[in-house]
């Protein structure tokens, strides 16, 4: 396969400038080519690999899995732009058709849906997240942990072998530690067998992401946007180094900004790619020509396998041309599915770090935590030590302070090294340690440390203490030890954890999942393209309007992501304010988000569009008030600044059922009535006004 990549990075050939994959493009100019392309179909989200010239049998298999994997891509497609509300423009939202009705249609015509995994889906949200029947939640992105029934229950949902306590809810907090990410990841290597729940979780994750405990150290962070600060903080981004951060967004991001401040004040230059209108693809020459520099000395390429906002999946052979050109590669799986990194195939593509976001419970509890990656090979060597990347958020899975324990059994919290020092610390420093459940006083850490029976029995507990006192932060040595002396320190007790979130998601299986959110997410582009108004503004009875929504990126594809990037426009052809539709889809029980679209490169011949769709938001404008349009043409850097197109994001999760698109759907068709946001304004004042007694 890099023999393909240098191949297309070396090619000759005129590429147009549009094209998602610019060396696929090149590599399309002669028919030989053509039918070498043609050997890497394969299903969506899998690493395409070459397959071996032999004898004719050979190159007759070859051919045939390759055009039936072509025809069942074109069969899907085709049921799902003719099969579905065939000759149908709805008007009116009341003539949509009935929710048995249209599951009917559906299900005729993606015949995948009605099979026994999907069947075995419906049965899980069913039984174990009940609480998705009254609230359509489409505004989560991560990994589920754990069910709405197991979170819920009162009863351990499984016991760990004696003298482990119970796996109850809520199962764990978070506790901050002052540590840098070269020693974490340095003292996770040398502890990958530690013990406690913390270790647990971690084993547990990996083991479901499939994820190499040998080749890749887990570092636990607050969130996805402290991951990201976090790696730029630390990645070696020397003044002068000429080194580059090259995210591949098509929406603005607070983990991304927050990584690009980070990375520009330690003297990088942030080249973001850039995306063709109106796919949302890839520019394939412009992401070609910023990774092809060969003054450069490479720096950091974050890469999304799908665009969170948009649906457009990205090829994986970006990663590999990038390693190739000598650049590390940090991969941010918080867009993907649930087991969408089991076609990844972690043996061929390697990224040097990877960005999973994990949370509680789908639809009811967001808290969670996100995870660093960090590969020991190649990923390590690229860290440098950081006194601000000591500060910035890494975390410890500790137990719920509110388990109810058998026993004599002490948890990791009361044990934890990083709680006994507390006192020795600044008053800053204590500050900010604290937990889900809130900050700690310096009082209650002190209450926290262990008494002289707790202490080590090797006698070291003296110069443990004096090690502690006289730490320097830019000691590395000194700090793993220390970090060394609080896994010691930690409970030895072997401790097994159950995730039903994660249960789930691997009984299904990537093929379920993956086909089951293919037909819902497809069904809801052709049918939210079939809403129309039924005049235009200042036409006759006879004029038909336009369409009620306008989608972002690809539309009906077989291998295209469970997310919408749309926008809604009344009957004058204005477009509704994103941020009302978000606020009104909440009042009946509907949770969208808003974005930004960025980074957007326009044709000549789409010169008209680039004046008509993007706007200026003002500086500082978090998204609350419709932005600005810009007015007339632009330069072809209109990925500076706050230009973009703001709009409305649903993302389906494989939990999400017809039922839930056919809501959404319904939801927006109420914007038919000219009358609907009067009519939602009026009611909300009544329901909200005052009772005066006269």
């Amino acid at each position: 396969m890099l023999v393909l990549i240098n191949k297309y990075l070396r090619s000759k050939h005129t590429t147009p400038a549009g094209d998602e994959m610019a060396p696929a493009a090149a590599a399309a100019s002669n028919g030989a080519d053509r039918a070498d392309r043609n050997l890497y179909h394969c299903l969506p989200g899998c690493v395409p690999v070459r397959a071996k010239r032999g004898a004719s049998s050979s190159a007759t298999v070859t051919t045939t899995t390759t055009t039936t994997t072509r025809t069942s891509r074109h069969n899907f497609v085709r049921a799902a732009a003719s099969g579905l509300l065939v000759g149908s423009h709805f008007t009116n939202h009341e003539s949509l058709p009935g929710l048995p009705d249209a599951h009917a249609e559906f299900a005729a015509a993606f015949p995948l849906y009605g099979a026994a995994p999907s069947r075995a889906a419906d049965a899980i949200r069913a039984d174990e997240y009940p609480h998705l029947d009254r609230h359509v939640c489409l505004d989560y992105t991560g990994i589920n942990l754990f069910s709405h029934a197991q979170m819920n229950s009162s009863l351990p949902s499984t016991s760990a072998p004696a003298p482990a306590p119970a796996w109850q809810p809520p199962f764990f907090d978070i506790a901050y530690k002052s540590a840098s990410l070269r020693a974490q990841v340095q003292c996770e290597s040398d502890a990958a067998a530690a013990a406690g729940v913390g270790a647990a979780v971690t084993r547990r994750i990996m083991a479901s992401l499939k994820i190499p405990e040998d080749e890749y150290a887990m570092v636990c962070t607050a969130n996805r946007t402290t991951a990201f600060r976090l790696l730029a903080e630390s990645y070696s981004f020397q003044s002068g180094s000429g080194k580059q951060l090259l995210p591949v967004y098509d929406y603005e991001s607070e983990a991304v900004s927050a990584m690009a401040d980070a990375a520009r004040r330690r003297g990088a230059e942030v080249v973001p790619a850039s995306f063709a209108w109106p796919s949302m693809r890839i520019h394939g020459a412009d992401l070609r020509k910023k990774l092809w520099r060969r003054r450069r000395r490479g720096g950091l390429f974050v890469f999304p396998l799908a665009s969170r906002m948009t649906g457009a999946r990205y090829p994986y052979l970006w990663m590999s041309a990038a390693h190739e050109q000598g650049w590390h590669v940090a991969l941010d799986a918080c867009a993907l599915g649930t087991k969408d990194l089991d076609t990844f195939g972690l043996s061929l593509l390697r990224p040097d770090f990877i960005v999973c976001n994990f949370f509680k419970v789908f639809g009811e509890n967001p808290s969670g935590f996100a995870g660093l990656f960090v590969r020991r090979s190649t990923g390590l060597a690229a860290l440098e030590r950081s006194v601000i990347a000591r500060s910035i958020g890494i975390v410890t899975i500790v137990p719920a302070r509110r388990w109810s324990l058998a026993g004599d059994y002490s948890t990791e919290l009361e044990h934890s090294r990083s709680f006994t020092t507390a006192a020795a610390l600044d008053d800053a420093d204590v500050e900010t340690t604290c937990s889900f459940s809130g900050p700690l006083s310096s009082t209650a850490l002190r209450t926290l440390q262990p008494d002289a029976g707790d202490a080590p029995e090797n006698g070291d507990a003296p110069e443990i203490c004096e090690e502690e006192n006289g730490f320097h932060p830019y000691h590395e040595e000194t700090e793993q030890q220390q970090m060394g002396m609080e896994e010691e320190s930690a409970p030895a007790m072997e401790m097994e954890v159950e995730c039903r979130g994660l249960d789930h998601a691997d009984a299904l299986g990537l093929i379920a999942i993956g086909n089951r959110l293919r037909c819902i997410s497809n069904w809801l582009v052709v049918a939210l393209q079939k809403l129309r108004h039924p005049h235009a503004a200042g036409g006759g009875e006879g004029d038909a309007g336009h369409q009620l929504v306008r989608l972002y990126g690809p539309r009906v594809k077989f291998d295209r992501g469970p997310s919408l990037a749309f926008n809604v426009f009344d009957w004058k052809g204005e477009r509704v304010a994103p941020p009302l539709v978000q606020k009104l889809a909440d009042r009946h029980n509907i949770s969208l988000t808003c974005g930004f679209l960025r980074n957007i490169w326009f044709a000549d011949k789409y010169d008209a569009d680039r004046a008509a769709v993007l706007e200026h938001r003002p500086a500082g404008d978090d998204g609350a008030a419709a932005a600005v349009a810009a007015p007339g043409k632009r330069s072809r850097k209109d990925a500076a600044g706050d230009v973009g197109i703001l709009v409305v994001n649903a993302s389906l999760g494989f939990l999400s059922n017809f039922e839930d698109a056919y809501r959404l759907w319904a939801f927006v068709a109420k914007f038919l009535d000219a009358d609907f946001v009067e009519k939602e304004r009026w009611r909300y004042t009544a329901l909200n006004q005052r009772t005066v007694e006269v």
